[in-house]
């Protein structure tokens, strides 16, 4: 029986890489993540298929700015094993990695941004973990509120 598809929020700070970084890119490894939490996730729970809302973080304002999918399962994220690179990590090695990252593919930019304070007044969105001050980079959502933001964000202005 085929494993039901499942819902992420995934951040990045748009300076860093954004949703125009991946609709000109079309996919890109998720890595950089350095978090033991949200490393699980990447490694055990996030798999091809599932979508995600890309949601620009430590940006004026933070907020969601469109859609994507993992095309790629967790594999062992190679950035931790370069010397001088901002993510290195002495303690990974390609024989013990210790850091996973995914794919993800480029779906949709939305027409309008759903900003964080949207999110925050929308009643059926009150339970989302983004808004219990998680600070976790890669996180589960549940159907229902990834389409709630879709919908937000294909709303015209």
């Amino acid at each position: 029986m085929p494993r039901p598809q499942r819902f992420w929020l995934m951040k990045s700070e748009p300076t860093s890489y954004s949703l125009d970084d991946l609709q000109r890119d079309g996919r890109t490894g998720w890595s950089g993540v350095r978090n033991y939490q949200a490393r699980n996730l990447l490694r055990d729970e996030v798999k091809p298929g599932d979508a995600v809302l890309f949601y620009h973080s430590n940006a004026e304002p933070p907020g969601v700015a469109g859609t994507a999918q993992v095309a790629r399962e967790g594999h062992p994220d190679a950035t931790a094993w370069k010397k001088g690179n901002v993510h290195f990590d002495p303690a990974s090695t390609p024989s013990r990695p210790v850091w996973f990252q995914v794919e993800i593919g480029f779906v949709e930019r939305f027409p309008r941004f759903v900003s964080l304070e949207e999110i925050r007044a929308c009643h059926e969105l009150q339970d989302m973990t983004l808004l219990k001050r998680s600070r976790l980079s890669v996180q589960p959502i549940e159907k229902h509120h990834f389409d709630r933001i879709v919908r937000m964000g294909r709303r015209k202005a």
